[in-house]
């Protein structure tokens, strides 16, 4: 079953035939983490570093930030039984597409992966592969069934 997550949403599920996709991650950040024991799985596809720029929007859209989208998708996971011990944690996207002054200094996608890193460090999660940075877009699969990743770009393919 192929679940599209579109940017700033959080899918996350515990049917192991689920394959969720993310089309088009520029300095975008996806995070897939997944339950190795039990095939619960879950992928945010946040697009902007923190809540604090639009506090009311993070209320009705978590996903939109990683500072609240990324605790959302864990806590979510968490619900339907997972656990943290269990979890395979993969993260692609935060690339810088254009070379434009504006995109330089405001370096978005740079600002996304620092974010999710910090959180990472004070929460003890550790990163199991990833695909970050550079200057292309991607697009994200993430099999449930035996948490297999695939991120194409540019006619590439690769296994995270």
């Amino acid at each position: 079953v192929l679940v599209t997550v579109g940017i700033n949403e959080c899918v996350v599920s515990d049917n192991p035939d689920s394959v969720l996709v993310t089309y088009a991650l520029g300095s975008c950040i996806a995070v897939m983490a997944w339950d190795r024991l039990l095939h619960i799985g879950g992928m945010i596809h946040y697009s902007l570093p923190q809540a604090s720029i639009h506090p009311g929007q993070a209320e009705v859209m978590p996903a939109k930030f990683g500072d609240t989208g990324i605790p959302f998708l864990f806590r979510s996971m968490y619900d339907l039984g997972a656990q943290k011990r269990h979890l395979v944690v993969k993260v692609a996207g935060g690339a810088c597409l254009n070379e434009s002054v504006f995109d330089t200094n405001m370096d978005i996608g740079r600002r996304n992966y620092v974010i999710l890193r910090k959180m990472f460090w004070k929460n003890n999660i550790m990163i199991t592969a990833e695909d970050t940075g550079g200057r292309r877009s991607r697009t994200v699969k993430f099999r449930l069934r035996d948490g297999r990743t695939t991120v194409s770009s540019k006619g590439i393919e690769t296994v995270l």
